[in-house]
C-alpha cells in the first residue's frame, strides 16, 4: 500500500510541473509559439515591437527635459567655482548676510514637532514642484499596483496555459500508445479466434466480428480524442504567444514606472506619496509662521535682489536656486554634496535614457530587423507595417 501511494505521488509530481514567476524587468522576445506564416500573428508581433519603440520614445522626451535641467544646475556650479577669488569672496559676503538674517528669523526653532531645517530647505527648493510631484507619485504608485495585478494575472494565465499544454502533450502521447495497443490487441484476438476456428474446428465468426467491432469503436474513440487534443494544443500554443507579447508590453510599463518611482523617491527624499504629502503639510505650517516675520522678510528681499543681481553678473543662468543654497557658497563640503546629489540624479536619468534607447527601443528595432532578414518573403509587408505605424504617430 505504501509503495502504491509513493507511485501515485511520483506520478502527480511528474504530471504537474512547477513554473517560476518571471522577472518583470526582463523584456522577452520569444518566437517559439509564433506562427510566422500566419498574417495576423505576424502583424500583431511587429506592432507589439513598434509599440515598445513608441513607449520608449515618449519616455525619452520626458527624461531629456529633466536631464537638461539638472545639467544646467551643474553648469552654474562650475561657473561659480571658476570665478576669481575676489568675486567668490563677494558672493560669500552676500551669503553670510543672508544666512545671518535667516538666523534672526529662526527664533521659533524651539517649537516642538517642527520640521528640521534641512527638510524645510529641501521642501522650499522643491516648492514649485511638490504639488505636481505629489500628484505624479500618487498616480505612479496607483499605476504600479495596477501593473503588478496585471502581471500577476498574466503570470497565472501563462502558467495555466503551460500546465494545459503539458497535459495535452501527455494525452497525445497516451492516445498514440493506446492506438498501437488496441490495434495489436484486436489483431492478436482475431488470430487466436482464427486458430480456434481452423485448428479446433470451432465456430468463432461472431467472436471475430465482436473483436473487430470493439476494436474499431475503441480506435475511433481514441482517434477523436487525439485530434481534439491536437487542435486544442494549437490553440493553447497560440494563447501562450499572445500572453508573452502582452507581458512584454506590460513589463516595459512596469520597468519605466519603477524607474520613475525610484527617481521621484530620490528627488523628493521620501519613501512614499503619503510621506511627501505629510512633509508638504508640515512645510505649509512652517511657511505660515515665517510670514509673521514680515519686516525681516522685507529686508531679506532686498538682500536677495542684490544677491541675484550679483549672480547674474557672473553669468549664472539659474540664480534663483542659489537663494536656498547659500551655505554651499560658504562651505565647500556642502557644495560637494549638492554636486554629488545632482550627479547621481543625472546618472540615474542617463541610465533610464540609455535603457529606453538601447535596451527597449534598440532590442525592438533589432527584433524587427532580424524578422526582415530571417523571413525575406515577408520583408516588404513588415516594412509597410513599420511605415504605416510611423505615419500614424508622426
Amino acid at each position: 500500500m505504501g509503495l502504491w501511494k509513493k507511485f501515485l505521488q511520483w506520478r502527480k509530481n511528474a504530471e504537474e510541473p512547477e513554473y517560476e514567476i518571471e522577472d518583470w524587468n526582463e523584456i522577452v522576445y520569444d518566437r517559439d509559439d509564433l506562427k510566422i506564416n500566419d498574417r495576423d500573428q505576424r502583424e500583431e508581433y511587429v506592432k507589439g515591437c513598434l509599440e515598445q519603440i513608441a513607449e520608449a520614445s515618449k519616455e525619452l522626451e520626458n527624461l531629456q527635459f529633466e536631464y537638461n535641467m539638472v545639467t544646467s544646475y551643474l553648469k552654474d556650479m562650475e561657473e561659480i567655482e571658476a570665478l576669481p577669488e575676489e568675486e567668490k569672496l563677494e558672493l560669500a559676503e552676500w551669503a553670510k548676510k543672508i544666512d545671518a538674517l535667516e538666523e534672526q528669523q529662526s527664533g521659533y526653532k524651539e517649537r516642538k514637532n517642527r520640521m528640521s531645517e534641512e527638510k524645510f530647505r529641501q521642501m522650499e527648493r522643491l516648492e514649485e514642484e511638490v504639488q505636481e510631484g505629489l500628484e505624479k507619485l500618487t498616480q505612479a504608485e496607483d499605476y504600479q499596483e495596477l501593473i503588478k495585478r496585471d502581471l500577476r494575472r498574466l503570470d497565472g494565465e501563462k502558467h495555466a496555459y503551460l500546465f494545459r499544454k503539458s497535459e495535452l502533450m501527455r494525452i497525445i502521447a497516451d492516445t498514440r500508445s493506446m492506438t498501437i495497443i488496441c490495434t495489436v490487441a484486436v489483431i492478436m484476438c482475431i488470430l487466436i479466434l482464427l486458430i480456434l476456428q481452423f485448428g479446433l474446428k470451432m465456430d468463432t465468426k461472431l467472436g471475430c466480428l465482436a473483436a473487430g467491432a470493439i476494436g474499431a469503436i475503441a480506435i475511433t474513440a481514441i482517434f477523436i480524442k487525439h485530434n481534439d487534443s491536437v487542435r486544442e494544443l494549437a490553440q493553447v500554443e497560440n494563447g501562450i504567444g499572445k500572453i508573452i507579447r502582452l507581458q512584454n508590453t506590460v513589463k516595459i510599463r512596469y520597468v519605466n514606472n519603477t524607474h520613475l518611482l525610484d527617481y521621484l523617491y530620490m528627488k523628493y527624499n521620501v519613501s512614499s506619496a503619503g510621506e511627501l504629502g505629510k512633509s508638504w503639510q508640515q512645510y505649509q505650517e512652517e511657511r505660515e509662521e515665517r510670514h509673521s516675520y514680515q519686516q525681516a522678510e522685507r529686508q531679506m528681499d532686498q538682500l536677495q535682489k542684490e544677491f541675484l543681481h550679483t549672480l547674474r553678473r557672473y553669468q549664472v543662468k539659474d540664480p534663483m536656486i542659489w537663494l536656498h543654497q547659500t551655505k554651499a557658497l560658504l562651505d565647500k563640503k556642502e557644495m560637494v554634496e549638492i554636486r554629488h546629489s545632482l550627479i547621481i540624479r543625472r546618472q540615474s536619468l542617463r541610465r533610464r535614457m540609455d535603457y529606453n534607447k538601447e535596451v527597449i527601443a534598440g532590442n525592438a528595432q533589432a527584433e524587427i530587423k532580424d524578422l526582415v532578414e530571417q523571413y525575406p518573403k515577408y520583408a516588404k509587408e513588415i516594412l509597410d507595417i513599420v511605415g504605416q505605424y510611423e505615419k500614424n504617430f508622426s
